[in-house]
């Protein structure tokens, strides 16, 4: 949905861009604004979910007695599958100028095998 309101931004959405090595997942995901307190990375599995608290405040004064002041408060989660089971022993994250960077070993065992039909 877009904002009717002129000056409003629409809610963030995190954005991943997800890398495949063959020991590991390497994921960059653009989260903003947001104090690496308040972000949060599960792994359950080969399910990858990360949540992010918001909290953004603007103050805007106009002439005389006119003044418009807009919070936002709220949280921003992205969820999703990656084709191998993950290591979460091993899983490793940063955040740095408003990109988290996680590091998910993959968990051994996970490839696939093909078996002969007889």
């Amino acid at each position: 949905m877009m904002p009717s309101l002129r000056g409003m931004e629409a809610e963030p959405r995190i954005r991943v861009d997800v890398a495949e090595t063959d020991q590991a997942y390497q994921i960059k995901a653009d989260i903003p604004g947001v104090k690496k307190e308040d972000i949060k990375v599960a792994i359950d599995g080969n399910t990858v979910s990360i949540r992010a608290e918001t909290k953004e405040e603007k103050e805007e004064k106009m002439e005389g007695n006119m003044m418009r002041k807009e919070r936002h408060y709220g949280e921003c989660y992205r969820s999703f599958a990656l084709p191998q089971d993950v290591d979460e022993s091993k899983a490793e994250a940063k955040y740095q100028d408003g990109v988290l960077s996680l590091t998910l070993p993959k968990k051994a065992g996970g490839s696939t095998k093909q078996i002969t039909i007889q």
